[in-house]
């Protein structure tokens, strides 16, 4: 049996005309010509140029009529492409041939731009074409092609862009507005505008505000052509303000009663996002009884007792600033009946009355009474918000008055207490209410809910280009609500103060232009507006007066295979728009017409090639200003074509099998010959030799057996033929006469006939062929049936080699066709030739289809699918199918549907539910069986984030992470991903990527150094991908000591800034040493030779006891007698070292001090001349180092290698100091003496006498000093200074203290700020009292010394 297929040969022509066949291919940039680039591809913003001047015989220089509505565009559009579609190129033998291989296989370069015009003419925008001498010759107005967003927010911080990019011919220049009047850029030093750009650039690093900045901005790009506005751009500078002072009251509340407990963050810009934690940073747990309101405010539907077991904090996060700021917390006190918290009692199933807490209907606590309204934008996010009160806790249930929430729109949020409807439009508007119930009672609130919009466009006005003489119209078309307004600008100024114009009509929300000259180019702008918000187009119309040009390069060939359909394409631009004629080899006469025929682009088809239709064709374009012209040489070559295929075998193993290939092709053309076997290329093995002509294939083996398709190909086009090999096992060797005869296949069966024919059966009879000298093992009948697969062959059924008479089994309705195959052991014969046909009576489906599946392919649909039913069991016309769906949990009432096809798509589904699927067969003569039921799931979306994400430090060596699983998978959940990162102040590390099984809640993390902090994002996974992740970082480890260096004896010294280091580490960058003050101790003159020493001891840093001791590391050498370095002595402690040393070097000499750590990180400290003692500031606890000093002029000349550890780093176990006796008995002793000094001053005071301060004091009083006019002054309360003993950074944050204290013992709260790892970045301050005293009174003394004078 052969099985042949054969493809149609092209080549350039027919690659043109199958681009032509399908009108799409012009946007997907195979050709240009389907689209007429005659001003811009003759397309222009909302028009197209009428073909009646372009290849119709319309007489040279007759301007084409231009069709600006869009209802024209789009009825011109579908003429164009149902005549392309209606040409679409049949060459003879398509049918029974694969596709086309084309000569290029990629498109000319000229096509790009040429597309690139079509696709953007025909999506209404405006393009000059790319090449470069049009560019250069063509004006063009201004276009603005970027600008900052309306509402642009930028961070105090940064320098401030304000983004304006326009592009026109000549280049347009820039000048800028603010708050509507003239902003003069050259008298303000900070403000620049970049190079061919109009983007403003405010520069800060030199100083101020940039608040001084805020306002409206809007710039203007002209040149002599017209002017083109930006939109109004607000800028606003981002703010984060600190929170309120208050002191807050424990909270007292009665268990069982609602609670709601306020945020009020500060109002910031952007707004700030809130969330709950405790003091001690742990999230708060929050489900249906508590939760977050979208206010920032923690509702309790009812408090319980284990609700005192911590804190609540709110928290703000500021954008910009990346800052989060922390309010006082509130403690909880709840008043309760059972004081004992049992955490049995937690899961009881009546947890209240086991609590002796009343039960009570529910109640809102937002928003109040049982109705409100409000008010959304068209476009954006609806959020309604229920919260209720009640024991026990409600549930919230959303509807919607008169209809259904929109199911692809709608989300609950907040434990079903929040709706939220995404990209709001006007039929959202309507009646919501929610229903809070508990079994004690239900209550219901609705909230009229009103959609109002700002402008958006209908039709936007777009650029026009015209010719002279011809007419147009701009339209500016915008909705709103309420409606908007229209205001018409030309060239940035208000239409009715523009000059008058002849050619322009304003009527409403169009510009008419009639006979448009050169002088009429402009750019108009049209502002609609209403309440809430504006819309802005710039539209330039511009006059061109180009002649004719070519955009296809010159004397192209074409080669194209015989008898095939092709199309020579002429790309031109010109304006007024040129007509398009063709000719051949010089002839007078206009191609068009017979063979050929002339698209309305300009584009010449001839409809099947013949070999005198090989020659030169030339285009010609005219207008009134010129023509021009372009050649096409068209080739004509034969087809390839396989005249000898390979048939079907049937080989014995081992054998040898030979296929044949033999092609014919055009001898100008490169041949290419290939097999595949079962559609895949096939490997030439040392079993297999490829011949000009042949495959042969020696020894054949069972992996052989399958389908062979010879591939005969050029570069224009390919023919193909199939055969199939069939390998048999060893037989015995045969014994009889026969073995030494030459065998062959079986001669084909002949003379079949059909009797007895019934209903579902029938019997075909049939002569065996010849054997060939080879026994007939097998017969293979099949069957053709002519409904649904006509001409395709089926297996029925296999007999032994034995008979030639069967009885076959028939299905309902169908038209059989037979044919017998015979089958030994060298091969298959030819099938016979076909029987006459049987058709079979219809009945009912006796099956249904089979494989049902109900799959989500987006996350609000169902997509359900079944392998189709074949020929032998539709059993009657029309076969379709009934599906049937509904919800599982709902039990609902099913949805059916009936399908010619074998795929269903259910829309509106919510997100990842299962459903149940019936898919039942049916045809004319009834139903099938009753279906199976297949539970089948909707599409799957991402989950939301991990619950209640821990990170706990149990030790300095580990870190252990607890998640719970997301309250919504929405899916099949796959596994969660951990991205964690070490970071060490600006240091950061290399992130780490760990995959998680969807079972896993728990993951240890070993620390690499137990001073880094670790950032960690975790996310769970579904299908679908990735959904929200939830952040956390790793508490900050405990600080250490900073060293203090001995007393200086001269000058400190900076040393380490200009340091390199080099590092191994390969997520390393080039830091460089922390610059670390140290002091330095006055060298002493050598008497003989120069020789300088300098010692350090180890500053006392420690405040404990129980501190490690300071190890000393030192080489002693003696003195030699050339220039050297000797006696290194290094001391160490946990985080630095002192380093020392001795040389003979003259004075001024620089060293270098270079360490490398067990890590193998080099550092390298730069030292200046006699700066020593040197001190090492960035060292780790616990490591290895190895230390040498050598001559920065000289790096031979060098100590010896020193190794020293530093010291582990210690916690702080100081003893309260509350309990020392030597404490005690200070404070009595101090009790004691303000005792004797209150009695004084009593006595003093009530003999009339002042204190006399200035003589007490020792240094003169000065000038600062509130002075008495009698010398003397009295102390007043100063309670406005900072805390003694209270150590500032350099950014003015405060150092942590060595104190177990708790930082919320110390401040008012309030004041402190966290950044957005949660790390404290305020400070504690005792601020003034803002109340002013007067008359007698007097404020509170805040020391014992104070309080003396004060009463003396």
């Amino acid at each position: 049996m052969r099985r042949r297929a054969a493809s149609g040969a092209a080549g350039d022509g027919g690659r043109a005309a199958a681009r032509a066949a399908d009108s799409a291919d012009c946007a997907r940039g195979w050709s240009p010509s389907p689209c007429r680039l005659i001003d811009l591809c003759a397309v222009w913003d909302a028009g197209v140029f009428l073909a009646s001047a372009a290849g119709k015989g319309a007489p040279s220089g007759v301007p084409g009529r231009r069709l600006n509505e869009a209802e024209a565009l789009n009825s011109v559009r579908e003429a164009q492409f149902q005549r392309l579609e209606a040409v679409r190129p049949r060459g003879p033998g398509r049918g029974a041939r694969g596709p086309v291989l084309r000569m290029a296989r990629q498109p000319p370069p000229w096509a790009y731009t040429a597309v690139l015009l079509c696709a953007l003419s025909l999506g209404g925008a405006i393009e000059i074409p790319m090449d470069p001498s049009i560019q250069n010759e063509l004006s063009q107005p201004p276009t603005i092609t970027k600008q900052s967003v309306k509402d642009h927010i930028v961070d105090p911080r940064d320098n401030i862009l304000i983004e304006c990019e326009a592009k026109g011919n000549p280049a347009p220049s820039f000048h800028w507005t603010r708050n509507s009047k003239f902003f003069n850029i050259a008298k303000d030093p900070r403000v620049s505008m970049r190079r061919r750009s109009g983007t403003l650039v405010i520069d800060f690093r030199s100083g101020g505000r940039p608040e001084e900045y805020e306002g409206e901005y809007q710039c203007f790009a002209r040149n002599k052509f017209g002017t083109a506005l930006s939109n109004r751009i607000r800028l606003q500078v981002s703010k984060s303000p600190l929170w309120p002072k208050e002191n807050l009251d424990p909270v007292v509340v009665q268990e069982g009663a609602p609670l709601t407990l306020q945020c009020n963050p500060p109002p910031g810009l952007p707004s700030p996002v809130v969330f709950w934690m405790s003091s001690s940073m742990e999230p708060i747990t929050q489900d249906k009884r508590v939760s977050q309101g979208h206010n920032g405010d923690l509702y309790f539907s009812n408090v319980m007792l284990q609700d005192m077991q911590t804190d609540y904090s709110c928290n703000a996060r500021f954008h910009f600033t990346h800052t989060i700021q922390q309010k006082n917390p509130f403690n909880l006190k709840v008043l309760t009946n059972h004081p004992y918290n049992d955490s049995s009692l937690r899961n009881h199933p009546d947890m209240y009355s086991a609590r002796g807490v009343a039960e009570r209907t529910p109640s809102f606590m937002y928003p109040q009474g049982t109705a409100s309204s409000q008010m959304v934008l068209r476009g954006m996010d609806l959020l309604l918000e229920c919260i209720a009160s009640g024991v026990p806790t409600p549930d919230i249930a959303w509807y919607k008055k008169g209809g259904d929430l929109p199911s692809d729109k709608a989300k609950f949020e907040n434990f079903n207490k929040a709706l939220r409807i995404t990209n709001v439009s006007e039929e959202d508007s309507g009646e919501y209410f929610c229903l809070a119930s508990n079994k004690m009672g239900s209550i219901r609130h609705t909230i009229s809910v009103r959609v109002k919009a700002a402008p958006y466009w209908l039709d936007e006005p777009k650029n026009l280009i015209l010719a002279p003489g011809e007419d147009g119209r701009l339209v500016c078309r915008a909705n709103g609500n309420p409606k908007p307004t229209v205001q018409w600008m030309v060239n940035g100024e208000p239409l009715q103060t523009a000059p008058p114009n002849p050619n322009r009509e304003v009527a409403g929300d169009t510009i008419i232009f009639r006979d448009t000259q050169i002088s009429s180019r402009a750019v108009y702008q049209c502002n609609t507006s209403n309440e809430h918000g504006y819309l802005l187009a710039n539209a330039f119309v511009s006059v061109l007066d180009v002649p004719p040009r070519m955009l296809s390069p010159r004397n192209q060939l074409i080669r194209v295979i015989l008898y095939n359909r092709t199309r020579l394409d002429c790309p031109f631009f010109g304006s007024p728009i040129p007509t398009l004629r063709w000719f051949k080899n010089g002839q007078g006469s206009n191609l068009d017409g017979g063979n050929y025929h002339v698209y309305e682009n300009g584009s010449l088809e001839i409809k099947m090639i013949r070999k005198e239709d090989q020659g030169i064709y030339t285009c010609v374009a005219t207008n009134i200003l010129g023509k021009a012209e372009n050649q096409v040489r068209l080739e004509v070559k034969d087809p390839t074509r396989i005249y000898r295929m390979p048939e079907d075998q049937v080989a014995r193993r081992g054998t040898t099998v030979q296929l044949e290939c033999r092609v014919k092709h055009d001898a100008s053309l490169k041949l290419a010959v290939s097999w595949l076997k079962d559609d895949e290329p096939l490997y030439i093995s040392n079993r297999m030799k490829k011949e000009e002509g042949s495959l042969t294939i020696f020894g054949v083996a069972e992996r052989d057996q399958g389908s062979y398709t010879c591939v005969a190909s050029t570069e224009l086009d390919q023919d193909l033929a199939k055969a199939h090999l069939t390998v048999l096992a060893d037989q015995a060797t045969p014994t009889n006469r026969l073995a030494a005869l030459p065998k062959g296949r079986p001669d084909r069966p002949r003379d079949l006939e059909l009797t007895d024919l019934a209903e579902r059966s029938v019997r075909l009879t049939w002569i065996p062929g010849d054997d060939n000298n080879s026994p007939i093992t097998d017969y293979i009948v099949q069957f053709e049936e002519d409904q649904f697969q006509p001409g395709v062959w089926h297996d029925h059924s296999k007999f032994p080699g034995s008979v030639n008479s069967a009885v076959l089994q028939l299905s309902p309705y169908v038209n059989y066709q037979f044919r017998v195959i015979a089958i030994n052991e060298v091969g298959s014969s030819h099938p016979s030739l076909p029987s006459e046909r049987y058709r079979t009576s219809g009945a009912a489906p006796e099956s249904n289809p089979s494989d049902v599946k109900g799959e989500g392919t987006r996350k609000n649909n169902m997509e359900i699918t079944w392998t189709p039913m074949n020929a032998t069991s539709a059993f009657g016309p029309n076969l379709r199918y009934i599906v049937k769906w509904r919800r599982r949990e709902t039990r609902e009432a099913w949805n059916n549907v009936t399908v010619w096809g074998s795929r269903y798509v259910v829309g509106q589904t919510p997100v990842y539910v299962p459903y149940e699927i019936r898919v039942q067969a049916e045809n004319d003569f009834g139903k099938g069986p009753e279906p199976d039921t297949v539970i089948g799931y909707s599409g799957e979306d991402l989950p939301s984030a991990p619950r209640r994400f821990r990170v706990r430090q149990p030790n300095l060596e580990t870190i252990n992470l607890e998640w719970d699983h997301p309250e919504h998978p929405n899916g099949i959940l796959i596994g969660y991903t951990l991205k964690y990162v070490a970071f060490n102040g600006t240091k950061v590390g290399k992130q780490i990527v760990e995959n998680f099984s969807p079972n896993q809640t728990k993951f240890t993390v070993q620390r690499a150094d137990p001073v880094s902090r670790y950032r960690f994002s975790l996310s769970a996974r579904t299908q679908v991908g990735s959904g929200e992740a939830v952040t956390e970082e790793s508490p900050a480890p405990p600080n250490e000591a900073t060293p203090t260096a001995a007393p200086p004896t001269s000058p400190p010294t900076t040393v380490g800034a200009p340091g390199t280091v080099s590092s191994t580490d390969a997520t390393a960058a080039a830091a460089t040493t922390e610059a670390t003050t140290v002091p330095t101790v006055q060298p002493v003159a050598p008497t003989t030779t120069a020789t300088t020493e300098a010692t350090a001891t180890a500053a006392a840093a420690a405040t404990t006891t129980d501190n490690p001791a300071t190890t000393r590391s030192e080489i002693r050498e003696p003195a030699p007698d050339e220039q050297s370095i000797w006696n290194v002595t290094v001391l160490p402690n946990s985080k630095w070292a002192n380093i020392t040393w001795k040389h003979n070097f003259g004075p001024g000499t620089d060293f270098v001090v270079e360490y490398i750590d067990s890590n193998h990180t080099k550092k390298t400290v730069p030292v200046k001349a006699q700066a020593q003692p040197v001190q090492l500031t960035d060292l780790y606890p616990g490591m290895t180092y190895t230390l040498r000093v050598y001559s920065r002029d000289n790096e031979g000349i060098s100590s010896a290698v020193i190794t020293f550890m530093t010291s582990a780093a210690y916690t702080n176990n100081q003893a309260d100091i509350a309990t020392q006796g030597w404490f005690i008995g200070l404070m009595c002793a101090i009790a004691l003496l303000v005792l004797i000094l209150l009695i004084v001053c009593f006595i003093k005071r009530s003999r009339g006498g002042k204190y006399p301060v200035r003589e007490k004091k020792d240094v003169p009083l000065g000038p600062e000093d509130p002075k008495e006019e009698d010398g003397s002054f009295d102390y007043s309360d100063e309670d406005n200074k900072p805390l003694q003993g209270s150590q500032t950074s350099l950014d003015g944050t405060l150092k942590q203290q060595e104190s177990d204290d708790s930082l919320v013992d110390y401040g008012e709260g309030g004041e402190g700020q966290f950044n957005e790892d949660g790390s404290f970045i305020g400070q504690y301050t005792v601020k003034k009292d803002k109340e002013e005293t007067e008359g007698n009174e007097s404020s509170e003394a805040t020391s014992p010394v104070n309080a003396i004078y004060s009463l003396a």
